[in-house]
């Protein structure tokens, strides 16, 4: 039996060279079409998870995608994405435009790479997987204690929601710069690292913290996949909470999914206030979930975002249940929102040094603020990092409080890039009102093409 079943394994992997030998991926870079975007073509033969692959390539040199359309039926694999510069501006960089090509193109391996690791393994650094109840200052203790052991966080994804928090931390050794493989140090740093994601041990569900040397997986796929088996997902009630009930009704999506029953299609709409990397995360989630994606449109207008999806599970059946209905619509609405960007935007960019993540946290908790979701790079020496920051208390950051960091970390290194919660509220009722309507008309249920899910 063990015979016959790295036989067959190894039989797909040949299978799938054949395929690729056979049908190459091809993909056109188009400048010209059209006036104000780049048409990014991409054609293969099909297999599961490959549009993660291509939206996770095109979202990693940070474009924007403004329009796409999918088709991935039978065993070919088409998509037209129309995508810009962070500015809105076409894609203009040959070193861009040439990575693209060879990510994707028929000189890449992306056909045969697992889905959400990273090309390249990096063996400079240690990376740490944390998740657990999130609470003001958590960021700040956590880096404290890491400073504490002699570790240098390169890089870092911190995201919160529905009470949680988790993050992926990329750590170097403060002495040597190198990667940490000792094991009696990682297990220190993971022992000390869970005791101040436990606090005080009153809640059920367990803190989680793992090591993992020379780690390549990608960061913010991984986070998707800690925060969906954490089950952030299910709502949690605060009772008495009034501003943290409102602030979720405020970002909450609209997602819905029902059954197209004549071609076995489950069919799921979301309208939401549009931003960077939202394609990511709704094709990552549906992905993880063990579904497949067979045709799709994805549109944003302004601050609005329309995206439309045919899809089964990988077994071949549509969604089964009201149940199973259910949880894809909260999978969805809480992948949506792990990245919403709520409360004030801050930039730090300082030269890099030993012990900066936890002095600014630091200064951060301090000043009764809370980070909710953090983003941080080393790039050639320099401390490149992101920041958004709420009133711990809940209410909108006090512009004195804002100048005073400033003062003590330094005017030059921290701007100030977010909106007050105020002009959100506004630009997002204004986008409601213009496009709300208009985004309602293009879904096929309202051709009656489409049977309510019952």
């Amino acid at each position: 039996m063990e015979i016959s079943m790295t036989y067959s394994q190894d039989g797909d992997s040949e299978y799938e060279k054949f395929i690729r030998r056979m049908n190459p991926p091809r993909v056109v870079i188009d400048n010209e079409s059209c006036k104000n975007v780049t048409v990014i073509q991409v054609d293969s033969a099909n297999k599961h998870g490959i549009l993660l692959e291509v939206v996770q390539v095109l979202t990693d040199v940070n474009l924007l995608i403004t329009k796409a359309y999918i088709s991935s039926d039978g065993g070919w694999f088409m998509d037209v994405f129309n995508v810009t510069d962070q500015d809105g501006n076409k894609v203009t960089d040959e070193e861009v435009l040439d990575y693209i090509k060879k990510s994707l193109g028929p000189d890449s391996s992306f056909m045969t790479r697992s889905v959400g690791v990273l090309p390249v393994p990096s063996l400079n650094y240690t990376s740490i997987e944390l998740i657990g109840r999130d609470r003001p200052g958590l960021l700040s203790e956590v880096s404290a204690v890491l400073a504490h052991l002699k570790c240098n966080v390169v890089n870092a994804e911190v995201w919160t929601h529905n009470t949680r928090a988790a993050a992926v931390m990329q750590i170097t050794d403060q002495d040597s710069g190198c990667a940490i493989d000792h094991p009696e140090r990682l297990s220190k740093i993971k022992e000390l690292l869970r005791n101040v994601l436990k606090g005080s041990n009153q809640y059920s569900r367990e803190a989680k913290t793992t090591v993992v040397s020379h780690n390549s997986t990608h960061a913010e796929r991984r986070l998707h996949q800690m925060m969906f088996a954490d089950r952030d997902y299910e709502r949690v009630d605060e009772e008495g909470d009034e501003l943290l009930v409102e602030r979720r009704q405020r970002r909450r999506p609209d997602v819905s999914v029902v059954n197209w029953y004549d071609k076995d299609y489950s069919v799921v709409t979301i309208q939401c206030k549009d931003r960077p990397k939202l394609l990511f995360d709704t094709v990552c989630t549906l992905t993880d979930m063990q579904y497949v994606i067979f045709h799709g449109s994805v549109d944003s207008a302004r601050l609005e975002a329309y995206q439309e999806y045919y899809i089964r599970h990988v077994d071949g059946s549509p969604v089964k249940s009201e149940a199973e209905r259910q949880r894809v619509i909260q999978c969805l609405e809480a992948a949506i929102e792990r990245r919403v960007s709520e409360g004030l935007k801050l930039e730090l960019c300082t030269t890099d040094r030993i012990g900066l993540l936890s002095d600014v946290t630091r200064i951060f908790r301090e000043n009764g603020l809370t980070v909710c979701r953090a983003e941080v790079a080393t790039r050639a020496g320099k401390a490149v990092n992101t920041f958004y920051v709420r009133d711990a208390s809940g209410y909108p950051v006090d512009a004195k409080t804002i100048e005073s960091i400033r003062d003590a970390i330094g005017q030059t290194m921290l701007k100030v890039k977010g909106s007050s919660h105020k002009e959100l509220e506004q630009r997002e009722s204004q986008s409601r009102f213009l496009f709300g309507g208009l985004f309602k008309s293009k879904s096929f249920c309202n051709f009656s093409l489409i049977k309510s899910y019952s």
